[in-house]
């Protein structure tokens, strides 16, 4: 009976993958690549940057896909943030080490090296990039891959994404192109807050157009069946958490509304609770009130609702908080990254001793400036708090980058 059961079972777990592999509506630059044969990657050394995202449908790591692929050399690893296997906590170095379960090296690329050096690419012929983003410029990973794609036309080398969705949608455009004196890690490329590109599209708009300087060899394998205004759930992918604060893909959506916000760190954004991103709360705030003052502003594609909180960590740990939840109930509408300045608007307002840029600590108002791309944003808004005086310069540059972005559409 024992052998029995113990057939069975090994059947099931042979099965399961394919069938959920089938229900998926999109395949990821992975899966199309495993179904070409691994073809452009044949007879090469292979390095690739990836990390927990960087999985196909049926949730196996590209590393051990790669590992295993006939005809492919998995020489190395280049770990972003938070480690190729998830292992090391937001904002920590990550080391040099070697997978345990592949013995392949793996190079930090997230510390004090942010590129890939000429030491770590000497062994690889073609460095392959497959990460989940989400689709906002403050997010770090798309900094990695900019970076690895200059460290690769420096030396020749090739250099290839496995395109993923972008979960926000890849219609929508906002923020300001960075500008010269706001170039961070945290806004690298002079590109909008929120670009509306995947990986792989994005990876040929800052090729193509110049931004990294010299052009790399570049080749982006595209998914298949993925559509522009598709939410990820209408994907059928499995959602793996980029970073522990965007644990499903809906988060994605909220990040950028209150992440430049939470910068200043005078409120809680969630983060620390249950809803991170998705809050706006302090001691100090009327929660009622301030919904429905943010209810009657009319917003298209958002509603508020009143909440009460006690953060477990962070901004107002372990106190009594209160304010509002967000619901977004038409990304394509929504004014997604204004609704942070929305909020800080009508708080100005309710409690004139308690606007942001005059209780926020000073110190902060610099990272403030990089994740906004422009330090125009802060002064224009510190002389009334209000939105209307910032709109125009936030949505400046968009109708531009739309135009010559979308020749790099895939999809």
């Amino acid at each position: 009976m024992n052998i029995i059961r113990n057939i069975l079972l090994l059947l099931l777990t042979a099965l399961v993958p394919a069938a959920v592999s089938a229900q998926a509506a999109v395949k990821p630059g992975i899966e199309v690549l495993r179904d070409s044969g691994f073809e452009a990657l044949q007879g090469k050394r292979v390095g690739l940057i990836t990390n927990p995202t960087g999985i196909d449908n049926s949730l196996r790591s590209t590393i051990d896909i790669l590992h295993q692929a006939p005809g492919v050399t998995l020489a190395a690893l280049f770990s972003p943030e938070h480690g190729v296997r998830g292992d090391v906590h937001a904002g920590d170095n990550v080391d040099t080490s070697v997978d345990a379960a592949t013995g392949v090296p793996v190079y930090s690329i997230y510390g004090k090296t942010l590129r890939p050096t000429p030491e770590m690419l000497k062994d690889i012929d073609v460095l392959v990039y497959d990460i989940q983003d989400i689709g906002c410029r403050s997010y770090t990973f798309i900094s990695t891959m900019g970076n690895a794609m200059q460290a690769c036309a420096e030396l020749g080398k090739e250099f290839m994404v496995l395109d993923r969705p972008n979960p926000v949608s890849g219609n929508k455009v906002e923020g300001n192109l960075v500008e010269d004196d706001c170039v961070s890690f945290v806004s690298r490329f002079p590109i909008p807050y929120l670009y509306g590109l995947t990986p792989g599209e994005l990876a040929m708009y800052l090729n193509e157009e110049g931004i990294l300087g010299d052009k790399v060899s570049l080749t982006v394998v595209p998914m298949q069946g993925w559509k522009r205004d598709m939410t990820f759930a209408e994907t059928g992918m499995p959602w793996v958490l980029p970073s522990p604060h965007i644990p499903t893909p809906e988060t994605a959506v909220y990040y950028p509304m209150s992440g430049i916000l939470g910068e200043l760190g005078y409120m809680s954004i969630g983060v620390g609770y249950t809803e991170p991103f998705k809050l706006f709360c302090a001691e100090w705030i009327d929660a009622p009130a301030l919904a429905e003052r943010l209810n009657s502003l009319a917003l298209p594609g958002l509603r508020f609702r009143p909440i009460y909180i006690k953060p477990f960590y962070s901004t107002g740990q372990g106190q009594n908080l209160q304010g509002v939840e967000l619901y977004v109930t038409d990304v394509e509408a929504a004014p997604l990254s204004l609704t942070q300045f929305y909020v800080m608007q009508e708080l100005a307002d309710m409690y004139p001793d308690r606007k942001a840029m005059e209780k926020a600590d000073p110190k902060r108002f610099g990272m403030f400036d990089k994740v906004c791309g422009s330090k125009e944003i802060r002064r224009r808004f510190a002389k009334n708090h209000k939105v209307s005086d910032i709109v125009d310069y936030w949505y400046k540059d968009n109708e531009t980058f739309r135009k010559t972005s979308s020749k790099y559409h895939l999809y």
